[in-house]
């Protein structure tokens, strides 16, 4: 009879050693947490033409009812073009952008807001936090752009769009009641 025993007590045994693991099993999992969703989601547009591809990423912050333009975002200041990371674009051939040349690339994308333009400035620092490093020494290109305010459309986040028609594309910006355009050409590769 004691085989009998010994082998109920092995039974009970291995059953009570189960669930206590298993009950136990949420203390271990618990240094798991869920990552939260950025306040700023981030975000991607693109466009193609033949064989050229043009990429921006950036995050989009929202107005949550704030003064975005002279407030949240300073007038007259090098403002990152969104939140958290520097805005980036990548381009796989050379383009004309506001009439100028941009050479293939990939470039951090600041801006500073004016109260009737912007200035736009492409730079070769890459993976940069916002423009707390940003080092005009490192422009590759800097132009001035109007913008404009609307009366009936108000963005509570900041969007980029890549608006393309053949050859040409304009690159809009727009927030709140603020909207910048830029005027985008692709290039036909020469042979």
């Amino acid at each position: 009879m004691e085989p009998k025993f010994l082998f109920l007590n092995e039974t009970l045994l291995m059953k009570f050693t189960h669930v206590t693991l298993l009950l136990l099993l949420p203390l271990f999992c618990q240094g798991q947490e869920m990552v939260s969703p950025r306040p700023s989601p981030l975000a991607m547009v693109q466009s193609r033409y033949k064989d050229t591809y043009l990429k921006i990423t950036y995050s989009q912050p929202s107005k949550r009812g704030r003064t975005v333009f002279g407030g949240l975002v300073p007038w007259d200041a090098v403002w990152r073009t969104g939140a958290n990371e520097a805005t980036e674009i990548t381009l796989t051939r050379d383009i004309k952008i506001n009439g100028m040349d941009l050479t293939a690339g990939t470039y951090s994308l600041f801006t500073i807001p004016h109260q009737n333009q912007w200035t736009v400035i492409f730079n070769n620092d890459l993976g940069l936090w916002g423009a707390y490093n940003y080092n005009p020494k490192q422009d590759v290109l800097r132009f001035d752009v109007p913008s404009t305010r609307s009366r009936d459309v108000v963005y509570e986040s900041f969007t980029i769009q890549l608006n393309s028609r053949n050859d040409r594309a304009d690159l809009l910006m727009v927030w709140d009641d603020t909207q910048v355009v830029i005027p985008i050409q692709f290039q036909d590769q020469k042979l």
